[in-house]
């Protein structure tokens, strides 16, 4: 089944005037396929491929010999070195699609990028497929259940989508993100920690709670945090601060930004029992943020916004240090307008207000709050108001 990347278009843009771009994102997210199919006349190499490794024993001149095509380095991260060497060859030929360089989300890789080929490079994040993306054979049900990674998300069936990402997970505990960051990780631990996000999936996160369930310090947990963002696994949801008037919540809430994953580790076994599951909720909520993260141009952020007497705004759309517009997620496709939204929106006085659904029609409340369905806000009413 062919899926098109939303990325793909920018990508092939980029590289028309870049002699190097950057494509990051977590391992089986699609990177290596995407990557090739941008050039007709590219050659591949694999940082994990011993063979590979051992054509850049004179890496420098191996590399200058390949200057009339597309070089593809996969898992860059695990060869640091060649930073270095890049940006000489870059300098002496700079002719736009050199290099592509494909890491698995390790923030050693965007800084090497950002420190030694600074100008030189573009880079970009490659997400599991995203709603906007959905081939017309799958439904949006099946995609918020099995999540985007691929291998999952194409499977013939359910069961072979979770035994794909319960390999995913194992590989991820006992080999990835050690080798990915070069660091000895617990894999018990790192199972552990993984498990307890997941069950407090879009919750404030307490590092002191965590590292006293885990048996460990705070620190640690904190440390193993880092991996898993890094890795390109969970989002770290910060609070928006405007009004220094009000207590307002600090800590940030965390996601397990693929979906799929997030119901293996909460063992939700079919789509129709995620709806007897006390995580459908938080699921619903993250699932809509990944959505909006994944197509929202790069002048906008998220955040969300809590006082400490409880109003709460799960998605405030930001530009620059104005507030664009204040997003409830609800998973009722018939919703009620809370007055802690209204509190919120009163706040913030954003341009737009608006309630996120599955699958309802689009209406304006009395209130002057826009009801509509995430398909809907995704390809429509997003890329208007940015």
């Amino acid at each position: 089944m062919l899926v098109t990347r939303n990325l793909a278009a920018q990508l092939i843009s980029r590289l028309k005037k870049s002699p190097a771009i950057a494509i990051l994102g977590p391992r089986q997210v699609g990177k290596t396929t995407l990557a090739k199919s941008l050039s007709n006349d590219y050659i591949y190499m694999d940082m994990e491929n011993p063979r590979d490794i051992a054509k850049l024993h004179d890496a420098y001149t191996f590399l200058e010999g390949l200057q009339d095509h597309t070089v593809i380095i996969d898992e860059v991260q695990l060869l640091p070195t060649l930073f270095s060497l890049l940006r000489p060859l870059i300098d002496a030929k700079r002719t736009p699609a050199r290099f592509i360089l494909l890491g698995s989300g390790s923030p050693e890789l965007v800084k090497g990028v950002s420190e030694t080929l600074a100008g030189r490079i573009s880079y970009n994040e490659l997400c599991p497929i995203g709603l906007t993306e959905l081939p017309d054979e799958l439904s949006f049900e099946q995609h918020w259940f099995r999540g985007g990674f691929p291998e999952s998300l194409l499977s013939e069936n359910d069961f072979q989508s979770k035994e794909w990402i319960n390999d995913f997970i194992v590989s991820y505990v006992e080999r990835d993100l050690a080798k990915m960051f070069n660091v000895d990780l617990a894999p018990t631990l790192l199972r552990n920690f993984w498990s307890m996000l997941a069950h407090l999936n879009g919750n404030l996160f307490n590092g002191e709670s965590f590292a006293r369930s885990l048996g460990v310090s705070a620190p640690t947990v904190n440390r193993y945090l880092d991996f898993l963002e890094g890795g390109f696994l969970i989002r770290r949801l910060q609070p928006w601060f405007v009004n220094a008037k009000k207590r307002l919540v600090k800590s940030p809430k965390t996601y397990i930004r693929d979906t799929g994953i997030l119901h293996r580790l909460l063992n939700i076994p079919s789509y129709s029992d995620l709806f007897g599951h006390p995580g459908i909720g938080a699921s619903w909520e993250g699932y809509v943020v990944e959505q909006i993260y994944q197509i929202k141009e790069k002048q906008t952020d998220l955040f969300f916004y809590r006082t400490q007497r409880g109003a709460e705004c799960d998605l405030v759309l930001v530009q620059g240090i104005t507030p664009l517009a204040c997003i409830e997620i609800k998973l009722s496709n018939a919703p009620t307008v809370s007055q802690g939204f209204i509190n919120c929106t009163k706040d913030l006085e954003p341009k737009y207000k608006y309630i996120i659904t599955p699958k309802s029609e689009t209406y304006v409340t009395s209130n002057d709050v826009t009801v509509v369905n995430l398909k809907n806000f995704l390809m429509n009413i997003l890329p208007q108001i940015q």
